[in-house]
């Protein structure tokens, strides 16, 4: 068969990867033609687009950028025609995405949807649009299947992909690990200030600036494969931060603690049972715009899945130095931390059990060739 996948970010690529080895799978003569980034491309098949050149956070940006997003749009849909793809599966990234789904089902062509758009956070009448241009949705987070039900449309919940991933890694040396990236032996603060140029612009500089009030500790960036080290550099005023470029979870794997950029990676870290503080700033419009059209009482996966606050969220003007360092005292201190593990291991168990991307790769596979 032959499948066209489309992912838009860091976290895309990851679950869309995993998507494509259990594809092979099922059907080990799969001709895979994709956007996406190298985890993708590492798995084989053809990248048309990688992800680092469609990064655009926010209404406002999109706006600025919207003769660039357009322009895509409609190589998009070139490329599908000349490939006549058995399959159209769309992975998160619902801008894009819902756009390409709607001409794609005007067309005829298949559409399976692998990680569903948020519209439980924002803008629920999309569901109806939904409905009619997506053929199957698989959804990742336990209460998307009920909130769904709501709408009258049935959709699988498969698990949380990230479950297998985390546990499928290999298994972290951390005196090899701290010896091989300059790394000394004080307990680890990971900073984790997102994957797009406007986050760790807005997320990074707050988070540094507590460096010198924990001296005890060390600081470590994580690097977004998308961005290189000379713009991480212009951050860093202090000594005792390190920088790793591309290995998140080998670094989460040995953190006491972290702040996080509000997104995918706030449950990475709950899931290697980090405590952590959500961050989160964004350009004042989008942020006006978001504020006016999104209805969640939290923004982090961790607590809307718990359906309390077991993380503490810093929001826009509440992300300021005085506040951050409160929250991460609070986090090196043994009472929440305690209560911490023991919230993210329940948090764990609602997510479902392993194979997601197997499960997935099935439903798709029978669907198409029955």
């Amino acid at each position: 068969m032959k499948y066209y996948i489309i992912a838009g970010e860091a976290s895309g690529d990851l679950h869309g990867s995993n998507l494509m080895k259990a594809l092979l799978k099922q059907d080990n003569k799969a001709d895979i033609r994709f956007w996406g980034g190298d985890l993708m491309q590492a798995v084989g098949g053809d990248l048309v687009v990688h992800y680092k050149e469609r990064q655009f956070m926010g209404f406002a940006e999109v706006i600025f950028n919207l003769r660039k997003v357009l322009g895509q749009i409609k190589f998009c849909k070139n490329d599908i025609e000349s490939f006549k793809p058995d399959v159209i599966i769309f992975i998160d990234n619902s801008g894009f995405n819902l756009r390409i789904a709607k001409w794609a089902k005007a067309k005829n062509y298949k559409t399976h949807y692998y990680i569903s758009p948020q519209v439980w956070a924002s803008r629920a009448g999309r569901i109806e649009k939904i409905k009619k241009d997506v053929d199957a949705m698989y959804v990742i987070l336990p209460f998307e299947k009920d909130f769904y039900k709501t709408y009258n449309y049935v959709v699988n919940f498969v698990g949380h992909p990230l479950i297998d991933a985390i546990a499928d890694r290999p298994q972290v040396n951390e005196h090899a690990f701290r010896k091989e990236n300059n790394l000394s032996n004080q307990p680890i603060i990971a900073l984790l200030p997102g994957s797009r140029k406007q986050e760790i612009t807005k997320m990074l500089g707050v988070m540094l600036s507590l460096v010198n009030d924990f001296k005890d500790y060390q600081f470590v960036i994580a690097g977004a494969p998308s961005q290189d080290f000379e713009f991480y550099k212009t951050f860093i005023k202090q000594d005792n931060v390190s920088f790793i470029s591309n290995k998140t979870y080998d670094l989460l794997s040995i953190s006491y603690a972290a702040l996080v950029t509000s997104g995918t990676a706030t449950l990475e870290t709950a899931l290697f049972k980090v405590p952590q503080v959500v961050c989160y700033k964004a350009n004042a419009i989008s942020y006006q715009i978001a504020k006016r059209i999104i209805t969640l009482k939290y923004i982090s996966l961790v607590n809307l899945i718990m359906d309390r606050e077991v993380v503490t969220e810093l929001i826009q003007g509440d992300l300021n130095k005085k506040r951050l360092k409160q929250e991460l005292t609070a986090i090196l201190e043994a009472k929440k931390r305690e209560q911490l593990f023991l919230d993210y291991y329940e948090l764990e168990k609602q997510l479902g059990g392993r194979g997601a991307s197997e499960t997935t790769a099935q439903l798709i596979y029978n669907a198409i060739s029955s």
